[in-house]
């Protein structure tokens, strides 16, 4: 029996052709460019936390095109009002990773599970202002918001049909919904 004879008899299903795609070394690249981001994050904040005596478990990961890091804490020091000292920490870490890589960096900082427990407070208020613009047809302007909020906001309106922009000047910026 020749070679031909013998690949005729195996079933297509039984061929392996290799059909996986091959590995895109840019996006490995970024996503170990996103975790040298978290890393170095999570280094400033631990000698920062060290430095004023708090105690924290810190976590980094990747989702999307973002690196998170999220410290693990009873504590709401860092936090503060509205989440002023947490968005000012974020900035410093931001700052750090700039300075050790030269680039910018969007990682998002969570404390003690505030941004999470915004976000889903966000998501309730996107969900009732789309039935109300629903139900009466009139655009709803929402509270002023950072753009992280903003982008949560937007991104759960264009999900629900609806649409939705930004409207003012920081930091009374604030999104505007309405129907499509």
């Amino acid at each position: 029996m020749s070679d031909e004879e013998l690949v005729e008899d195996v079933p297509e299903e039984a061929v392996d052709e290799s059909e996986e795609e091959p590995l895109n070394v840019e996006d490995s690249k970024e996503e170990s460019d996103l975790d040298t981001e978290g890393d170095i994050a999570a280094d400033y904040l631990e000698e920062f936390m060290d430095i004023v005596d708090l105690d924290g478990d810190i976590d980094t990961y990747t989702e999307g095109d973002r690196a998170h890091v999220s410290v693990v804490t009873d504590s709401q020091a860092l936090v503060g009002k509205d989440g002023e000292v947490l968005d000012a920490l974020q900035e410093l870490a931001r700052l750090a990773v700039l300075t050790e890589t030269g680039h910018r960096s969007r990682l998002i900082l969570d404390i003690g599970g505030h941004r999470e427990k915004r976000r889903k407070e966000l998501l309730i208020m996107a969900q009732e202002a789309i039935a109300e613009v629903e139900q009466t047809g009139d655009p709803v302007r929402l509270p002023a918001m950072n753009p992280y909020e903003r982008k949560i906001i937007h991104d759960a309106v264009a999900e629900g049909g609806f649409s939705s922009e930004s409207e003012g000047v920081e930091p009374q910026r604030r999104v505007v919904i309405s129907v499509a």
